[in-house]
């Protein structure tokens, strides 16, 4: 019998083969935000959603990518977003990670702002998971302003913010 830390093959010995090893593992990595993401993000410190709008085809993205992927111009005009959009897609989480903050189930979602054309992926809070469906509108729940900072995380969650189910016909194509 080799030791449980020896990884061993199913040869001669008669062993079983190995199917399954556990190895603890990290991965640090460093992000430069580029001109449009660093703009988003001071936004963000600010309290705000800041995209930008393809001079071609108009479409606004948040966050910003710096360029359309569809046209491939630089979308270098600054838009003010809304706090609130609609939920295009959703998914109810049951499954419990390390380290977990936040009670399960939860909603991941995505989350299409007022004046944008691409979702984003928010938590949405503050009702139970049977409660979320496609086109629920939502308003951004921030962190207290003295908290904010050039991070997502200054956005707690999204919560439902009384208004009426969006169309279906509004937000079909950003499925």
């Amino acid at each position: 019998m080799s030791d449980p830390g020896t990884i061993t093959d199913s040869g001669s010995s008669g062993e079983a083969p190995v199917t399954m090893l556990a190895t603890p593992i990290r991965l640090d990595y460093q992000y430069t935000a580029g001109l449009s993401q660093s703009r988003f993000l001071q936004g963000i410190a600010q309290g705000k959603f800041i995209g930008q709008r393809c001079p071609a085809c108009h479409k606004v993205y948040v966050p910003p990518r710096g360029s359309c992927p569809t046209d491939g111009v630089a979308t270098t005009d600054p838009v003010e977003l809304s706090n609130s959009g609609t939920v295009t897609t959703y998914c109810v989480v049951n499954v419990p990670f390390q380290g977990q903050s936040i009670e399960i189930p939860y909603i991941c979602a995505q989350i299409l702002l007022d004046g944008a054309n691409i979702a984003f992926m928010g938590l949405i809070q503050e009702l139970p998971a049977t409660d979320v469906r496609m086109g629920m509108r939502v308003e951004a729940v921030w962190l207290p302003k003295d908290q904010w900072g050039l991070t997502m995380a200054s956005v707690k969650y999204f919560r439902p913010n009384g208004e009426p189910d969006a169309d279906y016909e509004t937000f079909k194509e950003y499925l």
